[in-house]
């Protein structure tokens, strides 16, 4: 009923369905199909039918990428580890507070970070270890989602508004093949409350994105995936753009999104059957 009603939808629209399928080897994974339409009214209709969903949009086929580039806190790991440092520190609710009006865009990402970093300074360089091995996990899928993509040639890629403490060990136990992130700056085993070097923030993580498509060649295919407005310029710039559980200003901008499944709901609507996909 949903489908006849989306397709109806599509139609009045101008936007017929040539095709609406299962796919043999997943189930549970609709394929439509049409001659031509606009990706954000198509998206736009889809969701007002099927939400929540998992979902990806192209112009064209649906093909594999080469490079994957993702986020790492709220996607490749459950948490936000700032958040769960600030549990250390006493100061959890204050800068919870600052990451969700930087994750909605209602704040500067680097103003933020500074600020929420500033509120941690002494804080024992061991917490930082005790947090990543008490409170930080992968998402449900994401090495699954990693190692299946790295086994069909794909280049991988973590980066982070965060920090290397947190995601040099993730991205070892997810099996990236690079990291980007900020830097804690550490004196006598304890926070400043500085950073260390260059900000990674959105147009940092678009830079990443560019600069790796540029050594792979023009016609390699992208995906990026991410959850907050930081991410928005790394989704845009991508092939595929990839929301996952993300903050509407994310979601807007993208190609698809997770909002059902785990992070290997990416596999099904990359069309890689199930047999083929890679635990470890």
């Amino acid at each position: 009923m949903r489908l006849d009603r989306a397709s109806a939808a599509l139609s009045e629209a101008g936007m017929p369905v040539a095709v609406a399928q299962m796919l043999d080897f997943c189930g549970d994974v609709l394929q439509i199909a049409l001659p031509h339409g606009d990706p954000a009214q198509f998206r736009a209709i889809l969701d007002a039918h099927f939400a929540p969903a998992d979902m990806l949009v192209a112009p064209g086929d649906i093909r594999e990428p080469q490079l994957f580039v993702s986020d790492m806190d709220s996607t490749m790991i459950g948490q936000e580890c700032i958040d769960e440092l600030a549990d250390f520190a006493g100061l959890k609710p204050q800068i919870s507070a600052i990451t969700e009006r930087a994750m909605q865009g209602g704040l500067d990402f680097e103003s933020a970070l500074r600020e929420r970093v500033g509120l941690l300074e002494g804080l024992e360089e061991d917490a930082v270890r005790q947090c990543l091995e008490e409170r930080i996990s992968a998402t449900p899928g994401a090495r699954t989602l990693v190692a299946t993509l790295k086994a069909r040639g794909c280049h991988t890629v973590l980066v982070t508004g965060g920090f290397h403490h947190f995601a040099d060990p993730v991205a070892e136990r997810l099996g990236f093949d690079r990291v980007v992130g900020n830097r804690l700056a550490i004196r006598d085993g304890r926070l400043t409350g500085a950073l260390e070097g260059v900000i990674v923030d959105g147009d940092a993580k678009r830079r990443v994105l560019l600069e790796e498509m540029e050594r792979l060649g023009s016609k390699a295919v992208s995906m990026a995936a991410g959850d907050g407005a930081n991410d928005v310029a790394m989704i845009e710039a991508a092939t595929h753009g990839m929301a996952y559980r993300a903050k509407p200003a994310l979601r807007e901008k993208a190609d698809g999104w997770i909002e059902r499944g785990d992070c290997t709901a990416i596999l099904k609507l990359l069309e890689i059957p199930r047999e083929e996909w890679v635990s470890n």
